[in-house]
């Protein structure tokens, strides 16, 4: 993606997110960072300097046009990265309601209602829509179900969003972390009984290299799918 870009990032207050924010923030692209609040908005304002915050709770898609209505919306848009997430885990009959309609709603009918916003955007600039994934959208253990459904869901909106938008140039790149060294990583093992030692899980700065791969690639090409895995010999482990 050559020259000042503008993207738009979901999640980029920690983990995955937050490293890719920081890369383009420090080649001098544009950033529009989505906050689930006023408050969150000012701490990613000050956070990356420069950058724009656009505010709205993905866990209420049905509000996000409300919201956006009231906000200036980017011009111009050359990526939008949805990388924010959420997980709970739990055995499907332990499950509740609750806990499936708030994990659909961040993890997929949100990042569905975005990209139907910025879709005018995207197609002007040719952009590239990039959806962090995950293992569990490809294969489904126990006690994920919930968060799973919601990932193989993903999957499914950017296969069809690819060949819906390949017309208009626009590319699409889902990406399969294993699990990442995050503060969602560590909830996960609080919710396992674990205990977390960032040190054994993927670096979100590898995950971040993975991402700017896929949006710099000339333009005649593009990455669909990509997983990334903690190597073997990762520190000798």
């Amino acid at each position: 993606m050559a020259g000042m870009a503008t993207h738009v990032i979901t999640g980029a207050g920690s983990g995955i997110g937050a490293a890719v924010a920081r890369r383009l923030h420090a080649r001098g692209d544009d950033l529009v960072l989505h906050a689930r609040d006023a408050g969150r908005a000012k701490e990613l304002a000050a956070q990356f300097p420069g950058a724009k915050t656009l505010v709205g709770d993905l866990a209420d898609p049905d509000r996000l046009s409300w919201a956006f209505s009231h906000q200036t919306l980017p011009d111009r848009v050359d990526s939008l990265l949805h990388i924010a997430g959420v997980v709970d885990l739990g055995p499907v009959g332990e499950l509740t309601p609750k806990s499936w309609r708030h994990q659909l709603n961040v993890n997929l009918i949100a990042p569905a209602e975005l990209t139907r916003h910025f879709l005018p955007q995207l197609r002007a600039a040719r952009g590239h829509v990039v959806f962090v994934n995950s293992g569990a959208g490809l294969n489904a253990h126990a006690a994920w179900s919930a968060y799973a459904a919601s990932k193989h869901g993903l999957k499914a909106l950017a296969d069809s969003l690819r060949h819906e938008e390949h017309g208009n140039g626009i590319r699409v790149t889902s990406v399969y972390p294993g699990r990442t060294a995050s503060p969602m990583q560590a909830k996960v093992h609080q919710q396992e009984g674990k205990e977390y030692d960032p040190s054994k899980w993927i670096d979100p700065e590898s995950v971040a290299t993975t991402i700017l791969t896929a949006l710099d690639l000339p333009r005649d090409a593009e990455i669909n799918d990509v997983t990334v895995r903690r190597a073997a010999d990762a520190d000798g482990r």
